[in-house]
């Protein structure tokens, strides 16, 4: 009888110690993939410009946290990019009064060039969690995804 109850016992145990099979979704894949990598490059040979950020968790956020491509128009884009720049332009020139590490380099961003949705889109992305992030204001408008 003793040996009876072992032997359920084992059986039960290596019944359930299988591995349970899980289902990945589609958004719990690019969260996967986003974390991989925090480097965005945005390149463009014809307009000769390149946008390198290298933020921990960005990416991760993008995918996550920021609205869709395609809710907001370019147009929207460039003019919150636009003043987000020269804020950002500004407090990079005064590292007396704001933190020079995270106002490092000025970005080279002119609104007579035209650089597309994707740059446009990052770019303001970015900014949004930037100021989310560091608890920093760029401008008039409160940041909000």
């Amino acid at each position: 009888m003793r040996k009876l109850i072992y032997t359920l016992l084992i059986s039960v145990f290596i019944f359930n110690c299988n591995t349970s099979k899980t289902t990945v979704s589609k958004k719990d894949e690019r969260l996967a993939n986003a974390k991989q990598s925090d480097t965005v490059t945005i390149a463009n040979d014809e307009l000769e410009y390149e946008i390198i950020i290298i933020e921990p968790g960005f990416n991760t956020w993008l995918v996550s946290r920021a609205r869709p491509e395609g809710f907001y128009s370019q147009q929207y884009l460039e003019n919150r990019n636009y003043i987000y720049v020269i804020e950002w332009n500004q407090r990079v020139l005064q590292p007396q009064r704001f933190d020079p590490s995270l106002y490092e380099m000025q970005i080279d961003y002119q609104p007579g060039i035209d650089y597309g949705y994707e740059v446009n889109y990052k770019l303001y992305n970015y900014f949004i969690y930037f100021q989310l992030t560091y608890n920093q204001r760029l401008g008039p408008f409160v940041p909000r995804i």
